[in-house]
């Protein structure tokens, strides 16, 4: 959600800060603004509406600094508008502040403050901190003011704070809420994630919950809301800005539906040996695999959005060879259904970003009744992991568009990863299947690259169905979560169109009823035990007039009898193919979506990373 980007340095600090919010365009906002200290003075621009907006107003204006602080919102509390866009200032225009999270007891304080004369401009839970911290600053330096009122609220947050009476300060906070401390030569950045920084550094400090840190010319102080000096050593990031560039493609979604191949590459390396005969991860998650799924071991997978259809696949996975009960639950859910967890259970946590509010919530819940966690996650150093008692990362590099895809197969590889290794730990397959099944994992980023081929029938076919404005998806087994991902992807990048995925056999049970002439309905019926019956539910559909469009095995002779459209993929294992079948969806949803012109990187209401609840 909302980018923050913050900067004290040497450099003009508008064209700086408006250059790292382009690259947090991808989290999904509403309103932009920046508030810079001018000399002595707090010179603050907003509006509502899309970056480039304010990058125009600001060009025909001529004000200078190098020190700074901009924001593109997520609106949760009050509409989008230029009022109720950050940053936020306080009664006497010195303090400027930007937020992301959600300040539960704001309604309250909002009240206090009232009553003790401050204004209020917006309908928004963040102004109150900027109030809170003007209370404090009367008497306090700018850093411990922010300090004092952090204690106040509960909620969560990352926020930067400058003030024209502290012109040499730039004061961060986080809990909850991603913050990322950029470290380059005689200049600081804060911003919301590593993409913002990396035009200026690659060291940088993963901020931690409930730490402040102050930056001066002199560098940054990390302290805890107590004010107890905190000491950590800077990572470098090992992906350049390249990586979260285009590269030619015309959007990030398809490029980065293209970097599979190398993305699964990278999440193999080091596993799979080269040779098929083992898999082996790093020694901490080693022991605890070890250690923990055990005979009695009850599994436990906790998700949201793409990542909790990537934890139905590896239910199958897990249930059907390393023979483990697993549950599947909407991490949302998970929180507040009374789950039965304890010192028995493993709690497998699956996210791209690591800070994703309710996946997060969930692995505190869990941890407190006991359980162990164990997450696969995209990004190093994140809050999930950090709390996790072990961690897989996926190493699918940096995934800018708000549609997964890259991120979602490589977690499906880390399934079939995870699974391979305790079928052999736990002794459920037999040497020939296990090693027939590791060859073909081994192969599994050729196979991917296969299914990209098939771009231009994929666009064909598209293009064929651009203007319907009503999809079915419909699979079955390892399939049945692939139509899930196949309806999402479709209606979260072209939001004129409604998708719903099915699990085939339930078609009967209701939805069928809606099919009319012409109504699209994908089909995957790709090779497994369950094909004859998929193609009887393609034939339920066809004697209702709807339109059968195939996802099917390469070489498969007879789909086209069943099937006004057919897409092809090579053939693999039935408990991969989800992989396989995940492109020709990636696919098909990005070019229905650019035939009707949608916005597909930053699709309208969505952000990339959800850190609020």
């Amino acid at each position: 959600m909302c980018g923050i980007v913050g900067y004290i340095g040497p450099r003009e600090v508008v064209p700086t800060i408006l250059d790292a919010l382009s690259r947090l365009e991808y989290r999904g906002y509403d309103s932009a603004g920046v508030a810079v200290l001018n000399g002595e003075a707090l010179v603050v621009r907003k509006q509502a509406g899309k970056l480039k907006g304010l990058v125009g107003r600001l060009r025909r204006e001529t004000f200078r600094g190098t020190l700074g602080i901009g924001h593109t919102r997520w609106a949760t509390h009050g509409e989008p508008s230029q009022v109720n866009a950050h940053p936020h200032t306080d009664c006497r225009q010195e303090l400027a502040l930007i937020h992301n999270g959600i300040i539960e007891n704001y309604a309250e304080l909002k009240a206090r403050l009232r009553a003790a004369g401050h204004t209020f401009r917006s309908q928004t839970d963040t102004e109150v901190l900027v109030h809170l911290i003007e209370d404090q600053a009367k008497r306090h330096p700018l850093d411990e003011a922010v300090r004092r009122a952090l204690r106040e609220i509960r909620g969560t947050y990352a926020l930067c704070v400058i003030s024209s009476k502290a012109p040499g300060q730039l004061i961060a906070a986080r809990c909850g809420s991603p913050l990322v401390l950029g470290l380059g030569r005689q200049e600081q950045l804060v911003a919301s994630d590593i993409p913002a920084v990396l035009g200026y550094t690659k060291r940088v400090v993963l901020l931690q919950d409930r730490e402040v840190v102050t930056i001066t010319a002199a560098g940054p102080r990390i302290a805890t809301l107590a004010g107890r000096r905190v000491t950590r050593r800077p990572m470098t990031v090992s992906w350049n800005l390249a990586s979260a560039q285009k590269e030619g493609y015309a959007h990030f979604m398809l490029k980065e539906i293209h970097e599979q191949p190398k993305a699964i590459v990278d999440t193999l390396a080091n596993r799979l040996s080269a040779d098929g005969s083992a898999i082996r991860f790093d020694v901490r998650t080693q022991r605890f695999l070890e250690k923990r799924f055990t005979g009695d071991a009850k599994v436990v997978i906790i998700s949201c959005g793409t990542a909790y259809h990537a934890g139905l696949v590896g239910e199958y996975m897990l249930e059907e060879f390393a023979r483990l009960p697993v549950d599947v639950d909407l991490a949302s859910e998970f929180r507040y259904r009374g789950a039965m967890v304890d010192r028995h259970t493993v709690v497998i946590a699956v996210t791209q970003s690591g800070e994703t509010a309710d996946t997060l919530a969930g692995v505190r819940l869990a941890k407190e009744r006991g359980a162990q966690v164990l997450t696969i996650c995209n990004v190093m150093g994140s809050s999930i992991p950090r709390e996790s008692d072990a961690v897989i990362y996926t190493h699918a590099g940096p995934e800018i568009a708000v549609a997964s895809t890259k991120a979602y197969t490589s977690q499906l590889t880390v399934f079939a990863l995870l699974t391979l290794a305790l079928a052999r730990q736990r002794r459920t397959l037999s040497s020939a299947r296990w090693h027939a099944l590791a060859g073909e994992l081994g192969r599994l980023p050729r196979l991917v690259e296969a299914a990209l081929r098939a771009e231009r029938a994929i666009a064909a076919c598209a293009a064929r169905y651009a203007k319907r404005r009503n999809f079915y998806y419909l699979g079955r087994r390892y399939n049945y979560p692939s139509a899930l991902e196949g309806a999402l992807k479709l209606k979260e990048i072209c939001p004129l169109i409604h998708a719903e995925g099915y699990a085939a056999g339930e078609m009967k049970h209701g939805p069928i009823s809606l099919i009319r002439t012409g109504w699209p309905v994908v089909c995957l019926a790709t090779d497994s035990p369950i094909y004859e019956k998929m193609v009887s539910n393609m034939q339920e559909i066809r004697a209702r007039r709807g339109a059968v469009i195939a996802v099917a095995t390469a070489g498969d002779r007879q789909i086209r009898h069943h099937a006004q459209a057919a897409v092809f993929v090579p053939k693999t294992a039935e408990l991969l193919s989800p992989i396989v079948n995940a492109v020709p969806l990636q696919l098909f949803a990005y070019h229905i979506a650019r035939r009707n012109r949608c916005d597909i990187d930053q699709p309208p209401n969505l952000a990339k990373s959800v850190t609020v609840e």
